[in-house]
């Protein structure tokens, strides 16, 4: 009986700590605390430039991919594909040596630096993009490549026309590659250091916060996070479906 009640005491502690917690976290983001604003924009700022610099590197090279042929163009396609699940620590730890004092970009002082993140996240949004963006392409039928050389399309004017058929599927990877590296935690922590008011992104103060115990930030940037994510899945569902109902 007396277990009953100490275990019984423990869970409505819990449950109080649980609640407190949601509540304040809640008055933290309705009232838009300065903390949880600047972690949320250096988050955005960080996978936002991510993003940019994988879809520009990406998308010409799944183009090229799904329009050229070209030696070994298999064994790349089979090393994207590869890619496209490399894990986060891994990415951090090669990161993490090429940006070390002793590593051959040492010099350029980025370890533990936002620019850290940034080249952490590319890589890992990189792969993602270029799959995608191929599958897309070659997915396009062929015969748009066909009437558009019957109609004396240059060649530069038949590669943009098959990127504008495809173009549903390529936003597709790009979403997909976004909510991957919002939602990356290992290779921004080790590349970051989870520097207060520096390098501090949502995921990374999840962990810490939850671990000190300080649940009100953690489950007000959770939420933030889940809606997010959330935003994402939508606007991709969006896009497929609007796919789907151009290819009917």
């Amino acid at each position: 009986m007396t277990g009953f009640r100490v275990k019984h005491g423990m869970t409505k502690c819990n449950m109080e700590t649980l609640t407190e917690g949601f509540r304040k976290a809640l008055s933290l983001i309705l009232n838009l605390d300065k903390e949880l604003l600047g972690i949320i924009c250096l988050s955005l700022k960080v996978s936002g430039l991510a993003l940019l610099i994988s879809t520009a590197l990406g998308l010409p090279i799944g183009a090229l991919m799904g329009l050229k042929r070209f030696p070994l163009r298999g064994v790349v396609v089979s090393f994207m594909n590869t890619f496209m699940g490399l894990p986060p620590v891994v990415v951090g730890l090669f990161v993490y040596l090429l940006l070390s004092r002793s590593g051959p970009l040492g010099f350029m002082g980025l370890l533990y630096t936002p620019s850290a993140m940034v080249i952490a996240q590319t890589i890992l949004a990189f792969p993602i993009v270029t799959s995608l963006s191929h599958s897309a392409i070659v997915s396009v039928d062929p015969i748009m490549q066909q009437a558009s050389i019957t109609l004396g399309a240059t060649s530069s004017q038949v590669t943009l026309t098959i990127i504008g058929e495809a173009r549903y599927g390529i936003m597709s990877g790009v979403i997909a590659a976004f909510g991957r590296v919002m939602a990356e935690v290992g290779a921004i922590l080790i590349v970051g250091g989870n520097i207060a008011g520096y390098t501090r992104v949502m995921t990374t103060t999840i962990a810490l916060e939850t671990d000190k115990g300080n649940f009100e930030l953690a489950i007000a940037l959770g939420i933030i996070l889940l809606l997010i994510s959330l935003s994402i899945n939508i606007f991709l569902h969006l896009i497929q479906k609007k796919s789907m109902i151009r290819t009917k």
